[in-house]
């Protein structure tokens, strides 16, 4: 099957003429004709079988960092912790930075900058965890949170049903600095500024735009991590979001649409916002919005969708990433963000999905925003199979729960947001990989009588198993005898994990995956934040469509 064929009576669908219509880099994006993605590769491609290794001149910029002023307290504070009793002991020292900068139309509405360094020293003693943190100026700073967390651990100790079980992990001693071309700290905020103000006039420039709005959020993250296994990791780690957004006001009758341009969040530098696209696409944000607030409203009941992977990859967060955690699934997670519909013997017996549903979960992916050389535990990036051919088969796991598990080693799924935060089980990317076929996404629209085609991510609800669930999106196109016919709006789709993920009946190929994320994934008690990446091709399933009619 090719793209555009005839279906009587009108004009099919064929990758320029969607692209035209749909005006939208959405539609370049999502046919993958845009070249000027550069980097990193894992955009628009699956990744390969092992974490990008950085450069020794990208190396070099560890030489420098005021964290290696902290080793002799970090190295102190392992040293009073195991002759305190501690089995096991680790300390890390973290540096983190954050800069927001936001654009209203032609304004700057915001800038926001935070900086925060500590240590975290965590231990084993009696069987439990201990945990303290703080700052760090002496050896004698660092010995007292080595004492705290004995303390705490031993006291711990007393409330425990089982000893924590630490998996064996060979020690490693090595660096690693997340691929990137300019730091984006080190940018000029008058350059910042001046390119969002761009992306902003041009969405202006479409007569019928109300308003506009660019962002662009960075973070530079760094630890030195010591343990008493002989471990020593220091890594860097810079992530950055690009947004931008139009709205639309019908002034008569008060209705409004609003349209973001879809381009994901990157483990990658400022390069990153120069590739996006988005300079060149900017005013076709505001002839969508005006698309999507004309366009009439859709008729709910039984749809077959195309998801684009700009919408699927938070289906596939919510529905497959959450539930595949292993602590969930245990209920460990009960008392805010829920537990799991899978069940901890379900690995290798639960049939979630068709047999074309491969699902892959990574650390090593490139610009994947969990990417990473090791783990909060120490422990290497790896890939492995979460869904094979629809039967889920492997948990995403840290050092402490492999014992649950009977597996030989951790999955490498550990990871603190902050010094002053424990490490704990976080998601890996997790991604749906392209099928053999090589589908383009026209040949799902070719294939398909009465459907909708879905870009973007929307508003979402899912329930504190991760079963229930509806999504929404941010631009709707109605596909009728394999053509996009027009735009919709109004559109949300209903399902229960299982059956939408066995309704999957086509699966684009390696040339329509695209990878997406997010910079706010929340879990644990106190709350943490990590960011995360999903990749997919477009793919085809069976729905429940509703009207969400006041949405815009």
């Amino acid at each position: 099957m090719t793209g555009g064929g005839y279906h009587g009576g009108g004009m099919a669908t064929t990758r320029r003429r969607f692209i035209q219509r749909s005006a939208i880099g959405t539609g370049a994006a999502l046919f993958g004709e845009r070249s000027a993605i550069a980097d990193p590769a894992g955009v628009r491609r699956p990744a390969p079988t092992a974490t990008i290794a950085p450069t020794s001149a990208s190396l070099k910029d560890l030489d420098g960092s005021p964290l290696l002023a902290f080793e002799p307290f970090l190295a102190a504070a392992i040293d009073a912790a195991t002759q305190g009793g501690a089995t096991f002991a680790e300390a890390r020292a973290m540096e983190l930075r954050r800069e927001s900068l936001r654009v209203r139309d032609l304004h700057v509405s915001g800038v926001r900058r935070t900086q925060s360094t500590g240590v975290g020293v965590r231990v084993i003693a009696g069987g439990a965890w201990g945990f303290a943190a703080g700052q760090v100026h002496s050896v004698a700073d660092a010995q007292a949170l080595a004492s705290r967390a004995v303390k705490t651990a031993t006291l711990n100790a007393t409330l425990l049903r089982a000893p924590v079980e630490w998996a064996a992990e060979a020690s490693a001693r090595a660096r690693w600095i997340a691929p990137h071309e300019r730091d984006p700290f080190e940018v000029p905020l008058e350059e910042k500024t001046t390119k969002l103000m761009g992306w902003t006039r041009a969405a202006l420039s479409i007569s019928g735009v109300s308003y506009a709005a660019a962002s662009v959020a960075t973070v530079r993250e760094e630890k030195l991590l010591l343990n008493s296994e002989g471990t020593r990791l220091h890594q860097r780690y810079f992530r950055i979001a690009p947004s931008l957004s139009a709205t639309a006001v019908d002034r008569r009758s008060g209705a409004f649409a609003s349209r973001s341009y879809e381009v994901p969040p990157m483990l990658a530098g400022w390069e990153f916002v120069d590739h996006a696209g988005i300079d060149a696409d900017a005013a076709t944000v505001g002839v969508d919005v005006l698309r999507k607030l004309h366009a009439p409203s859709v008729t709910p009941g039984p749809r077959t969708v195309i998801l684009a992977p700009s919408n699927l990859w938070l289906t596939i967060h919510e529905s497959i990433g959450h539930p595949t955690e292993l602590d969930r699934s245990r209920g460990f997670e009960a008392n805010y963000a829920g537990t799991s519909f899978i069940k901890p013997d379900d690995a290798g017996r639960l049939v979630l999905g068709s047999d074309l549903v491969d699902v892959r979960a990574d650390r090593t992916q490139p610009g994947g925003l969990a990417t990473t050389g090791w783990d909060d535990d120490g422990v290497p990036a790896q890939r492995w199979e979460m869904v094979d051919g629809g039967r889920f088969v492997g948990w995403q796991t840290t050092r402490d729960q492999v014992g649950w598990t009977g597996d030989a080693r951790s999955r490498g799924c550990s990871y603190s947001s902050g010094f002053d935060k424990v490490p704990f089980q976080r998601m890996p990317n997790i991604s749906l990989q392209p099928h053999a076929s090589g589908y383009a996404t026209e040949d799902l629209i070719n294939a398909t009588d009465d459907g909708i085609l879905i870009t973007g991510r929307g508003s979402w609800s899912i329930d504190q198993q991760r079963y229930n669930f509806q999504f929404s999106g941010q631009m709707f196109w109605e596909i009728k005898n394999g053509r996009v016919v027009r735009p919709l709006r109004d559109v949300g789709y209903q399902a229960n994990t299982v059956e939408f993920w066995r309704s999957c009946d086509m699966v684009g190929g390696a040339g329509t995956y695209r990878l997406f994320g997010t910079f706010s994934d929340g879990k644990g008690e106190p709350g943490q934040s990590n960011a995360v990446s999903h990749g997919c091709p477009p793919a085809r399933f069976r729905v429940n469509i509703v009207n969400t009619k006041g949405e815009r």
